[in-house]
């Protein structure tokens, strides 16, 4: 955008609030305010829900599915094409190293429109055919609908990346959609709507509010009666709160929630391999990833020469190339909170645990240190609670049996880790842990044909190939009589 407010994308147009109401955006590397952003509330959801509805019964409503996927390549083409702006606005956005934005969320995000795209015009319905007490029979065929105007709330996290995992698939099946981006994160789906209307999507398929969660946006597109259908990516709590907007009117819902995911290592692991996987895992983008790893379990025989190991790791990370801040100041005071609660539950600080020394402008930012904890008991809090930062505590273990038992005490279940040459027991970890998604030797490789999701208190429902359509589609029943 050339001004420097962040606009509601409504209807093709960008405009402001109608109360001419907006907050601060600041640059988490350094604190520096970049921006406004317009706060949309009631009027500004039902004007962008009114216009997705016209959509539906408009040209995007009768084009093919053929014509709409064409479009969504476009799409995929012109992020592609613009894909410096889109780098260098979610860097602003949200301070993470270049090389995180170039070589993973902003291409996967793109991606994502041309997956979903394919998977519509690829994936079948079942057909039967049914004897009849007449002798001439039935036919029984299924077709999908799209389900109306859904709700799209993102997080902060990839904001690109996440959004459009939800946009592109209900784009695909033929829905419209209201995004209500991150407060902290108004960038990339601001900019999407540029790309929306420079390759023709037609007014009201795609449409953006910017804005809060209670008593604002959010809010109000959860409350909308004419919200078919709601996905959010975000923490627990605020998927509970929607999830009981959501029953008024029985709409879907799907949710990634939150996570405090176990990471296995066992010591007849390829050690370099896991000492790079774990540092990934509990590390990158500042350790703001659902499916980070803030519980290693190493096995005893290992255990001392990991933790060396990764603590020799995270003290080579460097603020602002391999390690970028936390999102805001408001959520490294959240961080630091837990710094210090593990210190006074006793846990040994192998590293880390406090802010980093730097020099000008980047003092002012939201930068903490990489830390590693050993010596928590299961039961102590920086165990059991979701940090989001750059953090993990290290615990030895002895049989499968121990670690499992302690990977699966916990509210969550959306993702693991496990390092191990043996096959077999790879395999019955694998069935073991209570998770959604669960990497061998490997961690945040995705099939986007494959479910997503996460188990307890981490989701509802799956997103992904066919299973992405499931939840962006009505699937109806034909039978014909012959």
């Amino acid at each position: 955008m050339a001004s420097n407010l962040f606009k509601h994308f409504i209807n093709g147009q960008f405009v402001a609030s109608a109360d001419g109401r907006d907050f601060e955006k600041r640059r988490p590397t350094d604190n520096a305010v970049i921006g406004r952003v317009a706060e949309g509330r009631a009027p500004e959801i039902d004007a962008a829900v009114t216009a997705a509805k016209a959509a539906m019964k408009g040209p995007w409503g009768s084009m093919t599915t053929e014509a709409r996927t064409a479009l969504l390549y476009k799409v995929a083409d012109e992020i592609t094409r613009r894909f410096e702006d889109f780098v260098e606005a979610e860097m602003a956005d949200t301070g993470q190293p270049r090389s995180v934005m170039e070589h993973a969320f902003i291409p996967r995000g793109a991606a994502n429109f041309k997956i979903f795209a394919d998977v519509v015009k690829n994936v079948p319905t079942e057909a039967f055919q049914m004897a009849t007490p007449d002798g001439a029979g039935a036919l029984n065929y299924a077709i999908r609908k799209p389900k109306g105007v859904i709700g799209v709330i993102c997080p902060w996290n990839a904001p690109l990346l996440l959004m459009t995992w939800k946009v592109a698939p209900a784009l695909a099946c033929g829905n419209t959609v209201v995004v209500k981006p991150s407060e902290e994160s108004p960038g990339t789906a601001t900019l999407l709507g540029e790309v929306m209307n420079a390759v023709g999507v037609p007014p009201g398929v795609y449409n953006v509010v910017h804005g809060l969660g209670p008593d604002s946006a959010g809010e109000a597109l959860t409350r909308h009666k004419d919200v078919a259908a709601i996905t959010f990516t975000g923490e627990t709590r605020t998927g509970a709160a929607i999830m009981k907007a959501a029953a008024d009117g029985i709409r879907d819902v799907s949710f990634e929630l939150g996570g405090k995911n176990a990471g296995i290592v066992f010591a007849d692991c390829d050690f370099d391999a896991a000492i790079e996987g774990i540092s990934r895992s509990a590390f990158l983008n500042c350790g703001q990833v659902c499916l980070g790893t803030e519980r290693v379990y190493v096995q005893r025989p290992i255990f001392e020469k990991f933790v060396a190991a990764l603590k020799a790791k995270a003290e080579a990370m460097t603020p602002g190339t391999s390690l970028g801040p936390l999102i805001s100041q408001e959520h490294r005071s959240k961080v630091l909170g837990y710094y210090k609660l593990a210190a006074e539950e006793g846990a040994t600080v192998v590293t880390g645990g406090g802010v980093p020394t730097l020099e000008g402008d980047l003092a002012n930012g939201a930068w903490v240190q990489p830390t590693i904890w050993t010596g928590l008991p299961e039961n102590a809090r920086v165990m059991r609670e979701e940090i989001f930062g750059p953090c993990c505590h290290i615990t030895p273990f002895d049989t499968e049996d121990e670690v499992v038992a302690w990977a699966n005490d916990t509210d969550y279940g959306l993702s693991t880790t496990i390092w191990t040459t043996n096959l077999s027991c790879a395999h019955r970890m694998a069935a073991a842990i209570e998770v959604g998604i669960t990497w061998i030797n490997s961690w945040f490789l995705r099939d986007l044909r494959t479910p997503f999701g996460g188990s307890k208190q981490s989701g509802i429902g799956r997103e992904g190939g066919v299973h992405s359509l499931e939840f962006y589609t009505e699937l109806r029943n034909v039978c014909v009589k012959l």
